[in-house]
């Protein structure tokens, strides 16, 4: 980011190279399009190229504002489609998981299908309302006061699930031998 922030165009094909497999899926999820989530991350990485400047260090990694911006502004689109009736709501269309595994050797020393069996197995340490929640916020793209309409909860106590299922998932992903740093 610091290359692009000097004006080092070659640090977008870095970048793109690093992250459109992260974008694509998280567009892919939100939007069950391929064309729109190919679209999607174009102008995603665009976006990223015309505002790196707005890039700030001191609030977290190049990755987890690529991520932001991709979360945000599938969410956006998906909002945009549905208001056009892109989505047939009676017709269910089926998401083909884009094949990541092929492509990369993973992240710390786990594969794909690894860390979807990690994550599974964190996911089911929660309660019903939490997994819920999480599921609704991140694979379905609601946002919080969407979920408690949904849930037929009080908003208060949407957040509360939430945000508890979140905290006991990264302890439960941190607590596994395999993630854990190892000391010097």
């Amino acid at each position: 980011m610091l290359e692009l922030q000097q004006g080092q165009q070659d640090a977008l094909a870095v970048l793109f190279d690093r992250h459109y497999r992260l974008v694509m899926t998280v567009a892919l999820r939100i939007l069950r399009d391929y064309g729109e989530a190919e679209d999607l991350m174009q102008d995603v990485f665009l976006e990223i190229y015309k505002k790196a400047d707005q890039f700030d260090p001191a609030k977290g990694s190049p990755k987890t504002w690529i991520l932001q911006y991709a979360y945000h502004r599938s969410l956006n689109r998906q909002k945009y489609l549905n208001l056009r009736s892109f989505y047939d709501s009676r017709e269910e269309y089926p998401v083909e998981p884009w094949d990541l595994k092929h492509r990369s050797n993973g992240w710390n020393g786990l594969s794909y299908d690894d860390w979807a069996r990690v994550i599974q197995k964190g996911l089911e340490t929660l309660n019903e309302k939490e997994r819920m929640a999480l599921d609704l916020a991140y694979f379905q793209g609601l946002l919080l006061k969407e979920i408690a309409e949904e849930m037929n909860e009080p908003l208060p106590n949407v957040r509360n699930h939430y945000y508890r299922g979140m905290k006991k998932l990264r302890t439960f992903l941190q607590d596994q031998s395999c993630l854990k740093k190892k000391a010097n």
